[in-house]
């Protein structure tokens, strides 16, 4: 995938986009020149666009429009769309390798890490990041620090160790500082949010344009995209990349963007209302732990405003609803995973097609006693009796 030439030219300020910067090294706290104490503006990465070749974009040239990929992959992308009903689609990401989008991500922020020499990455993560930046470290030979939640889930913490990642519980209000520090004195390469609102790596998000690349392959441009948010980087790499096919001409428009957040919290819907580029909240409970977030970032404004699309709060019963509306289907979904199914449900119906991104495989909810089994005697009786029970003659 990689041999195709990147046409990464530099990084620009999403603040203020006529001020650029060199590609290299990625600016992993923002924009130095638009950003306040009270609010961290990103930085995007800018392509030679003049350069790309005519005609349909295909997955071997998507590395033309991604940020050098240093690092090798894991076969991250290429995930099914799979039709749920007549107009609806789910692009499902859980078939990705560590079962959840953020591999796409790591894979460019991992090339960063190794394009600058890191002796290895930080992540401040409590589930599916800190998986997928461990298992692309230990695919590139590099140490990978995990900090943590003060008490993360036994899976979760199962699943780092397994790629051998140092995992780093810590009290909420601790996890950016201690990132922070590590990164400044250990020298290792923060793969996530270090700003006091969401800027994320500006590498990370280019990993998710390649979700709007893949769609558009299969059904052109959709009416709109639901996609779970929390700090909106996802919503704007699915942007971003619909505006890129805009751009070259592959795409006479963008579809609507519709963020879907937990109500727990939802600080998107926040700066949305109150015109603001990024808000912070108070966080209530939920069982959504992979997008339950306090504070937004300016991509998620950016991305509603600009693809004419809205930011939508979705309660516990509604992504239990959507989950199971999934897996009825056929897909297990992480709870967090079903909100943009859950956004739909939510809304007045809309011509379609529309697309609801799925993030994250059920395997990553915590699980926690299910119901007794029947009693395996392998009598026919007690077989015949679940079996009816289930409404299955036999």
């Amino acid at each position: 995938m990689a041999t195709v030439e990147s046409l990464a030219i530099g990084q620009r300020s999403l603040g203020d986009t006529r001020i650029g910067y060199p590609l290299w090294p990625p600016l992993t706290s923002g924009c130095p020149e638009t950003s306040s104490t009270e609010i961290a503006y990103p930085v995007d990465v800018d392509y030679d666009y003049d350069r790309m070749p005519a005609g349909r974009l295909t997955a071997d040239h998507f590395p033309a429009l991604l940020p050098p990929l240093a690092a090798e992959g894991l076969g991250e992308g290429g995930t099914p769309l799979v039709e749920l009903e007549p107009g609806v689609y789910i692009k499902d990401e859980s078939r990705n390798p560590t079962w959840s989008h953020k591999d796409r991500l790591n894979r460019c922020t991992v090339s960063a890490a190794v394009g600058v020499g890191a002796p290895g990455v930080v992540v401040a993560s409590s589930g599916n990041h800190g998986a997928s930046a461990a298992a692309y470290a230990a695919r590139n030979g590099l140490p990978c620090v995990v900090i943590t939640g003060p008490a993360p889930a036994p899976q979760v913490v199962a699943f780092l160790r397994a790629y051998g990642a140092v995992v780093l519980p810590v009290p909420w209000a601790r996890r950016w500082p201690v990132m922070r520090r590590i990164a400044e004195r250990g020298g290792l390469h923060p793969v996530s949010s270090t700003t006091v609102t969401h800027t994320g790596h500006p590498f990370g998000p280019e990993g998710y344009k390649t979700i709007a690349y893949e769609i558009h392959l299969e059904i052109g441009t959709p009416t709109a995209v639901f996609l779970p948010t929390g700090y909106g980087e996802l919503l704007y790499g699915v942007w971003k990349g619909f505006a890129e096919l805009e751009r070259l001409g592959l795409a006479d428009r963008v579809p609507r963007m519709i963020a879907c957040e937990p109500a727990a919290a939802a600080p998107l819907v926040g700066a949305l209302r109150r015109g603001v580029p990024a808000a912070r909240v108070d966080v209530g409970p939920t069982a959504a732990y992979s997008i339950v977030s306090q504070v937004s970032g300016y991509r998620g404004v950016l991305a509603v405003r600009s693809g004419g699309g809205r930011a939508v709060a979705v309660d516990d019963e509604q992504l239990r609803s959507a989950q199971a509306e999934l897996a009825r289907s056929g897909l297990w979904v992480e709870l967090s995973g079903a909100a943009g199914l859950a956004g739909l449900r939510g809304m007045a119906p809309l011509d379609g097609p529309v697309v609801c991104v799925s993030t994250s495989s059920g395997f990553k909810d915590p699980i926690g006693s299910p119901a007794p089994l029947p009693a395996a005697s392998g009598e026919w009786s007690d077989v015949s009796r679940t079996l009816k029970a289930a409404g299955i003659d036999a």
